[in-house]
């Protein structure tokens, strides 16, 4: 949207008194400010400053001890940059604002190289040099909850009063009992430009999935689900629920996943998948080949989080070795199906909990990878890949860590800002939690030992 476009439409809703303009940081969290909406025609100029170390805490906020971007080199500010949507509008909060998504640049005006969009236009970048652009859709799972009690607990239906109980999954009643929060999330889709398409309930009970349509720019991809995550939790918030994109909220119920499906044209269009048969075409299986050799030290960019791991774990819909098959929903990439035209890889490793701009950073990659490197995939997966003898994920988070910090593929094709970044944030936050006793343990241990 042209600066002059966004304006025009804030004149027209003199209703909106205030603007929030905000970064999206390693974990996916947008932070910025309030500012007035007198300023908006200065921030749609570039004109906003923010502290690049901004980007750079961990999931509390708090710096990263000894980061670069604090003492050493005095907290300095970056260029805030708007990435191109205008003026989005807010409608679900106690009073109507709206917000400018940006994205940072150093004072000299090159790009950080530490702001996750950034890091993900740059791979975009390499696959245009090979007259490449990825086509991408996401699809995102979610958890409804009852926010009043201590623990997450099934919401209650606004339609019968009773609280679900059940596992409903493709249950068109429960999406109707909902239908209040749905119509609301559509229309704040729509308002932001987000191209939400199908909606189903899910495995979890109160869990449904909307899908984003396919676009041919993956930075627009990411940006719709960094939007659409925070539309779903500001309208349950709106109908009295909250909303969970948690990987694992419940132990004992399905996790959330985020799965991105892709494919690419060349300059005329083509998709150079297709190459007219079901197998696809030896680029496909070159990316494949990338996506799998390198899926151990991108895991952590697809499950950043302490809680991430207990959603791969086989048997549970979520995949929990590196593998690969046609049509085979127990493989962390599948070929789906239909026509030859449509081929393209879904990648089913990531939670709903991952930044969406690092998802698609570290599949784009994976795959570039192996199209430049013609690596040669293993063999396809047919049946169920958990009773199978497979090369494993990082099976917690400390692996997936060091998997990261040492990967040789990802040093060529990520930001070393970005990287040293991500994993210092990383290893704070693991020290922080291992320095936590949960109440499980003293239940278990305290009398017993």
């Amino acid at each position: 949207m042209k600066p002059t476009d966004a304006l025009k439409w804030l004149n027209e809703r003199q209703d909106v008194r205030s603007l929030r303009a905000a970064v999206c940081d390693l974990n996916g969290v947008m932070r910025g400010k309030r500012i007035p909406v007198e300023q908006a025609e200065k921030v749609l100029a570039g004109g906003l400053r923010m502290p690049l170390s901004v980007v750079g805490v961990d999931i509390w906020g708090e710096d990263i001890v000894n980061s670069p971007l604090v003492f050493a080199t005095g907290d300095a500010d970056g260029l805030c940059e708007p990435i191109g949507r205008g003026i989005l509008p807010m409608d679900w909060t106690a009073e109507p604002t709206a917000l400018i998504p940006l994205w940072l640049r150093e004072e000299n005006g090159m790009p950080f190289g530490g702001d996750p969009r950034r890091a993900l236009d740059a791979i975009v970048q390499r696959f245009a040099s090979h007259g490449l652009t990825p086509v991408v859709a996401m699809e995102l799972e979610f958890y409804l909850y009852d926010p009043s009690e201590d623990r997450p607990a099934a919401p209650v239906s606004p339609i019968t009063g009773k609280r679900l109980d059940a596992d409903s999954v493709l249950s068109i009643d429960e999406l109707d009992d909902f239908g209040a929060f749905f119509r609301d999330v559509y229309d704040a889709c729509a308002l932001q430009g987000v191209p939400a398409d199908s909606a189903i309930a899910e495995n979890g009970i109160g869990q449904f999935e909307i899908n984003l349509l396919h676009v041919a720019d993956p930075l627009k991809a990411a940006d719709d689900a960094v939007l659409f995550k925070r539309i779903v939790k500001g309208v349950a918030r709106k109908h009295g629920f909250a909303a969970s994109f948690m990987a694992k909220p419940y132990g004992q119920r399905s996790g959330s996943g985020l799965h991105v499906h892709f494919s690419l044209l060349d300059r005329s269009g083509k998709n150079v998948f297709d190459n007219g048969t079901r197998d696809g075409s030896p680029i496909m299986l070159n990316a494949v080949g990338g996506l799998i050799e390198t899926m151990a030290e991108t895991t952590l960019l697809f499950a950043p989080h302490a809680n991430s791991y207990r959603r791969l774990r086989p048997g549970t819909h979520a995949p929990s070795a590196a593998a690969w098959g046609y049509e085979n929903r127990t493989v962390a990439v599948r070929i789906p199906g239909g026509p030859n035209a449509a081929r393209r890889i879904e990648h089913r490793v990531a939670g709903a909990d991952a930044n969406p701009y690092l998802v698609l950073a570290g599949i784009l990659a994976g795959a570039l990878a192996g199209i430049e490197r013609q690596m040669t995939p293993p063999e396809p997966v047919t049946g169920d890949a958990y009773t199978l003898k497979l090369r494993s994920l990082p099976p917690d988070w400390a692996s997936a860590i060091e998997a990261f910090a040492a990967g040789r593929i990802v040093e060529d094709m990520l930001p070393t800002m970005l990287r040293d970044m991500l994993v210092a944030c990383k290893r704070q936050e693991m020290n922080t939690f291992a320095l936590q006793v949960t109440d499980f343990e003293y239940e278990t241990y305290l009398d017993m030992v």
